[in-house]
């Protein structure tokens, strides 16, 4: 009689077994927004290179498709997700979604993408609009480029939460492979990571590595960001694996472009070019980073007002040593070459400028206003490292 009940109730246990350990596929819309906000990430830098290459573009220059590629392609799956699960959806998907405007159902990350997706097309007109009317811009924050990137951080902020929520969903019983959400959510941080930067980009410069202006800027900046992933990912190197997407992306798209041929179409040529020149090199975001993940982790138990303090600080310590000399080494001999992108240089600035390989004396800051500068990027750190921690505690708590 046992051995007719254990043999019995084996074929149970492993289907059991078996149930457990099957995974789920993760829907296609999430990546269909991940490879959007890829898109839209190597179309911002291009159409930027553009600029610097060959100057006035029209509403269908091959960047400005590659972005609209990744609005198109994240307002199509995700509005057809919403509508899926609105009108064919089971009772339990539903359960696992939003409601809005008393209709519709979908997913928080979703509901980004589409008005990211809307935002980014309107301003499409409106940024062709504006330089017929008021001629060249080259401004990032001119006001048709500020719509547009509001629309693209919307798209790539809503593919990080599109993944995010399957990943706490996980962490309580979910059955998505790992590996897929673990690098979708690298890459959706990462590409994330690069629109960042590019939006300040201005007052990121090799040239500005000397001002503590420069430290400023990066530690209001990126903290925020890397700090809140680092504290919803689910592992230990959040942060760090957002910085090394961020660095590949953006070093790849350096040593890419200028293969291609480009001169210039708009005038005065100062510097007569015959391929694109390449956007910034990549900071070395990756160390501060690495520190982030660690203290994050290490204090889990700390204050939330000294753990900010403490990533503030280790946030502008660990980039001004290894940023600062970079800057020293970006201006040697060595570095003048095609690898580290600093040959490359705008048509309408004279090629034999003196400081194109060197800081210029208003850009060198010692002393006492180095000091006091730095005291204000470790403020600016530690208040944008509070920030970071409190919105990572609410994206590690989105399941829907």
């Amino acid at each position: 009689m046992n051995t007719i009940t254990l043999s019995a109730t084996e074929p149970v246990a492993r289907e059991k077994t078996i149930t457990r350990s099957a995974t789920a596929s993760l829907p296609v819309y999430v990546y269909a927004v991940v490879f959007s906000s890829f898109c839209i990430s190597v179309g911002l830098i291009w159409d930027i290179s553009w600029h610097l290459s060959i100057g006035r573009d029209g509403l269908f220059s091959p960047p400005h498709l590659m972005t609209y590629i990744g609005a198109i392609t994240s307002g199509l799956f995700s509005g057809y997700y919403v509508l899926r699960l609105t009108f064919a959806g089971s009772a339990a998907e539903r359960g696992e979604s939003i409601k809005f405007w008393k209709v519709f159902y979908g997913s928080l990350g979703a509901l980004f993408c589409i008005w990211g997706a809307f935002t980014m097309i309107t301003s499409a007109p409106f940024d062709d609009w504006w330089h017929n009317t008021f001629g060249l811009d080259v401004a990032i924050l001119s006001p048709p480029h500020t719509v547009l990137l509001l629309g693209m951080i919307t798209i790539q902020f809503g593919a990080m939460v599109s993944v995010m929520a399957l990943q706490n969903r996980q962490a309580v019983g979910g059955n998505y492979s790992e590996t897929a959400l673990a690098w979708c959510f690298k890459l959706s941080s990462g590409f994330l990571l690069v629109m960042l930067f590019t939006i300040a980009s201005e007052y990121l410069t090799r040239h500005a590595m000397h001002r503590t202006s420069f430290y400023q800027v990066a530690g209001g900046l990126f903290p925020l960001f890397l700090v809140a992933v680092s504290k919803a990912s689910p592992g230990k190197w959040g942060a760090t694996g957002m910085a090394l997407v961020y660095m590949v992306l953006m070093a790849a798209m350096v040593w890419i472009l200028p293969v291609f041929h480009a001169e210039p179409k708009l005038g005065p040529v100062f510097n007569h070019i015959t391929h694109y020149q390449a956007f910034h090199f990549p900071l070395l975001l990756v160390f501060p980073a690495l520190a982030i993940d660690w203290l994050n982790h290490r204090l889990q138990s700390t204050n939330i007002v000294l753990k900010a303090l403490a990533i503030g600080a280790a946030f502008v310590v660990v980039f001004v040593a290894v940023q600062w000399p970079f800057g020293d080494f970006l201006t040697t001999e060595i570095a003048k070459s095609w690898f580290f992108g600093t040959t490359s240089w705008y048509f309408g600035s004279d090629p034999n400028y003196e400081f194109r390989y060197a800081f210029r004396p208003d850009n060198i800051q010692t002393g006492m206003i180095l000091v006091k500068g730095l005291g204000i990027a470790f403020i600016w750190a530690s208040v944008s490292s509070l920030l970071g921690l409190t919105w990572g505690r609410w994206m590690k708590a989105v399941k829907r």
